[in-house]
């Protein structure tokens, strides 16, 4: 079999849908013929890009590493022809960008103004997701960053159209001289004693999903602090020996915070980039998309626990 963008584009469907038969219906196949044709493409990498649950799919370590370079390609091909410059003469206006609590967001919004340097930026702090939504529905907003999880996957009218950046794993941020911070993976029934600082509701799922996660780890968190400010703020808290917190992967711990990848990975989250199908033009969704995945790429490069969990070099959970 020979690789071709149809099939990058059906991985991409995959993922983001987090189902096999959702992204079939997305692209006008049938079950059994996505599921035919996801097999011929993990035969041609030599290994499986999904997990199978029971619920839907989710990305191996490898997959996500070929998910990532499968959207650069396809926004590639997608910008071939494209000029940014008779683009921007025909819609010199604001593009007004919503965001919740994402990484990728100051080198999306860097890369956007790099390469349309004629579409002026308007953005949004936004934590909520559910938020978001209306925001986008009630046309305030034409674009935006948004979060959900598997099996929970972002709800919106036809208006609105969705594409998933990416999806990643939640991992925890503890104190060195935590009693498991000398471990290289954490089980996440371990820290059934600790305090947890945990984001609020985002109207998406969270925390309803790390509730979920710790119900079918065995326990009930004994306390739990709402938090809602900055990361360097959290993490001194953290380094100071008052709790432990679920952060991003990409995150970069300060002095005496360890960041570990929790065993069996129980929590995802997956970044969604979410748009008003009136009024952002297709070249542009690309570009948002380009830029945000291309950020991304960027923090995985500077996260050396997360390069190290993908790349499944990971020695164990008692290392």
């Amino acid at each position: 079999m020979e690789l071709e963008l149809r099939h990058l584009r059906v991985l991409c469907a995959i993922a983001d849908a987090g189902s096999v038969g959702r992204a079939a219906s997305e692209l006008g196949y049938s079950q059994p013929a996505m599921s035919t044709q996801l097999r011929r493409i993990e035969r041609y990498f030599g290994e499986s890009l999904f997990d199978r649950g029971t619920t839907g799919v989710s990305l191996t370590p490898y997959g996500i590493e070929v998910v990532a370079q499968a959207r650069d390609v396809l926004a590639r091909a997608a910008a071939i022809g494209y000029r940014p410059a008779a683009e921007a003469a025909r819609s010199r206006r604001t593009l007004r960008l919503a965001a919740t609590n994402s990484p990728v967001l100051s080198g999306m919004v860097s890369r956007m103004r790099a390469r349309l340097p004629d579409v002026s930026l308007s953005v949004s702090s936004v934590y909520a997701s559910s938020r978001i939504v209306e925001l986008l529905e009630e046309g305030a907003v034409d674009a935006a960053v948004a979060a959900d999880y598997p099996g929970m996957e972002l709800r919106h009218s036809d208006a609105v159209a969705h594409r998933g950046i990416v999806t990643e794993p939640t991992f925890v941020a503890l104190p060195s001289r935590h009693r498991l911070g000398h471990r290289t993976q954490v089980p996440l029934a371990g820290l059934a004693e600790d305090a947890w600082f945990l984001t609020p509701d985002d109207g998406a799922g969270w925390p309803g999903v790390f509730y979920a996660a710790c119900e079918a780890a065995g326990f009930s968190p004994v306390a739990v602090h709402e938090f809602l400010g900055d990361q360097a703020q959290l993490q001194r808290m953290i380094a100071d020996g008052l709790g432990v917190s679920v952060v991003q992967p990409t995150l970069r711990p300060i002095p005496d915070v360890v960041i570990r990848p929790l065993i069996g990975t129980p929590l995802w989250c997956r970044y969604v980039l979410a748009w008003r199908r009136d009024t952002v033009a297709a070249e542009v969704v690309e570009t948002l998309f380009h830029s945000a995945a291309a950020a991304y790429r960027q923090l995985v490069g500077q996260s050396p626990h997360l390069r190290k969990w993908a790349a499944g070099t990971w020695s164990g959970a008692g290392a």
